[in-house]
């Protein structure tokens, strides 16, 4: 029995994983579904989060919480990927493997918002114009906020999956903060004793038009992993299968 920690994406909240975690579950395994702060039904706003930290803090809660010989298996979604970089750099003894599914995967040289960025330049106008962005904070430190519009998950991130899956997602995603370098995580990079140590597998799903699969390969060019993964018809939203192949492999 292995235990599960998944993590969310950009705008969206555990309710994502409502699907995986039941099929988990049902081979034996322990699941522990995250709800990142002012994400899914977390009740705090996006104006309370001030850094990379405040964002993942019930993330770094779940993983402060087990024993010091517990070893989970972390999982990140999409924007998720930054918040299990941040906290295998600090809990990097208590994770057996990190696995990012078409997801952000930050490196050890760079700041942890350069793969946001990255992505940033490939946004088309198109694409743009489906994302609302808005701002917090001071005028000495405005903040930035990202709101995945109807059309965008449409589009980009669900177009392949079922519709009452769309629906759920048209309900229930959030404005969330958005992670550059000037907003959230400043210029200071992971560690290679810490978040370079851990190690990673990367799952690419070959029909995603939010995350390409062209940018996913750069991720992991940028960052080489211990194995890539692939799914062949799957769009931007999570599947499951290759993470009981991984349980038993790494964990």
């Amino acid at each position: 029995m292995k235990q599960f920690v998944l993590v969310h994406g950009g705008c969206h909240g555990a309710w994502c994983w409502y699907k995986v975690k039941p099929v988990l579950e049902a081979s034996g395994h322990r699941v522990t579904v995250v709800e990142l702060t002012a994400s899914g039904v977390n009740m705090s706003r996006v104006e309370e989060i001030q850094s990379l930290e405040d964002y993942c803090k019930p993330l770094l809660e779940v993983l402060e919480s087990f024993g010091s010989e517990d070893k989970v298996i972390l999982v990140a979604h999409s924007l998720g990927g930054i918040s299990v970089a941040l906290a295998a750099d600090m809990f990097p003894s208590k994770i057996s493997v990190a696995v990012f599914v078409t997801s952000f995967m930050p490196d050890t040289t760079n700041p942890p918002s350069y793969v946001f960025e990255k992505y940033l330049g490939t946004v088309t106008e198109e694409e743009k114009l489906n994302m609302e962005f808005g701002t917090y904070g001071t005028h000495d430190r405005p903040l930035t906020t990202i709101l995945l519009g109807t059309n965008y998950l449409a589009k980009y991130m669900y177009q392949l999956s079922p519709i009452e899956d769309f629906e759920l997602a048209k309900m229930l995603v959030r404005v969330g903060p958005a992670v550059t370098s000037s907003n959230l995580t400043g210029t200071k990079s992971f560690t290679e004793e810490g978040y370079g140590s851990v190690t990673r597998v990367y799952i690419v799903c070959k029909e995603d038009k939010g995350l390409t699969e062209d940018l996913q390969r750069w991720f992991i060019d940028n960052f080489p992993v211990k194995e890539v993964m692939e799914i062949e018809d799957a769009d931007h939203m999570i599947v499951c299968d290759r993470l009981l192949k991984i349980a038993d492999k790494y964990a």
